[in-house]
């Protein structure tokens, strides 16, 4: 058996390594511009070339390196014609729900009010937000969703989940749909996407539905930057209605230099470190799929172009 590996930053010998470790009876081949590539089982990618794509036809099936999928459904119709798998968790999971959390109770306990205020030496103790007016609102409930929605849980904040379709959590306050939107936002006060980036979620919190999350509330985006209409976030924030954002991905990466958010302070920026791939897992879990598809048996995680994840 033949795979392939390939990453669009170039940072492929780890992944040969560690595949020639899990499956040494398997060939591990890469690939560069203008290469013709030799007949391949299986790709594994990250940000793949055009020129790739074009010579991956016959493939079985394309793995990504990552549960995001936008970066290769973006080539559309010049993608071949062949299941699209993408990463379950492979330990991304865990790695957000500490992201969230930190970012969470650091609002909720007032630390970055406090930041600010010991910057100018003030000892001010500021009185305890209630709890219970203190609803998390998870968009996304997938399988990076729900260990975020947990943790929240452990922590006993009421929380709240939004989907594209029903989801019956116990314990959590869930809506579904674009009919769901509007009564989901109206009653969180910390926002957090873990959404998939496609045509419908494009800018979808944007001026229109950020507007309508409680006065005071909180953003943090662990998602795709391009979910988020940028200059309604800055126009919201000026002016109160949103406190504060915790940012991790952009619609641009990296952020560049001129970037509004750089310079304001209620904008707490991450470059795109909420969950990392861990290698190993990675690897194991896609090594699991093929011998999976291998023994004619049906895998998980398996991309819905239409739907766009």
């Amino acid at each position: 058996m033949r795979i392939l590996l390939y990453r669009g930053d170039g940072v492929v010998e780890p992944w040969v390594r560690e595949f020639e470790g899990v499956m040494p009876q398997v060939e591990a081949v890469t690939w560069k511009e203008g290469q013709v590539l030799p007949p391949c089982d299986y790709a594994v990618l990250w940000n793949p070339a055009l020129g790739l794509l074009e010579q991956l036809a016959q493939v079985k099936a394309i793995f990504l390196m990552g549960a995001g999928v936008d970066a290769l459904l973006k080539f559309g119709e010049a993608l071949p014609d062949v299941p699209l798998i993408r990463l379950g968790d492979a330990g991304m999971g865990v790695q957000m729900a500490e992201y969230v959390t930190h970012a969470v109770l650091r609002y909720f306990r007032r630390f970055d009010e406090y930041e600010q205020q010991a910057r100018h030496g003030a000892w001010n103790p500021l009185p305890q937000i209630p709890k219970e007016e203190f609803a998390v609102g998870v968009m996304g409930l997938g399988k990076l969703g729900q260990p975020v929605v947990e943790a929240m849980r452990h922590f006993g904040f009421p929380v709240r989940g939004w989907s594209r379709t029903p989801k019956d959590i116990p314990g959590v306050e869930t809506y579904a749909g674009m009919e769901g939107l509007d009564p989901f936002l109206r009653g969180t006060r910390v926002l957090v996407s873990m959404l998939p980036l496609t045509p419908d979620t494009a800018n979808l919190l944007d001026r229109h539905n950020l507007g309508k999350l409680q006065p005071g509330a909180y953003l943090i985006n662990v998602s795709r930057g391009a979910i988020i209409a940028e200059p309604d976030l800055m126009t919201l924030i000026r002016s109160g209605h949103i406190a504060g954002a915790t940012l991790d991905v952009f619609r641009h990466e990296p952020l560049p230099a001129p970037h509004p958010f750089w310079n304001e302070p209620r904008i707490s920026i991450t470059p795109h470190i909420s969950a990392l791939t861990m290698r190993h897992d990675a690897v194991r879990q896609i090594a699991d799929k093929i011998a999976a598809l291998e023994s004619g048996q049906p895998v998980d995680d398996l991309v819905d172009r239409s739907l766009g994840y």
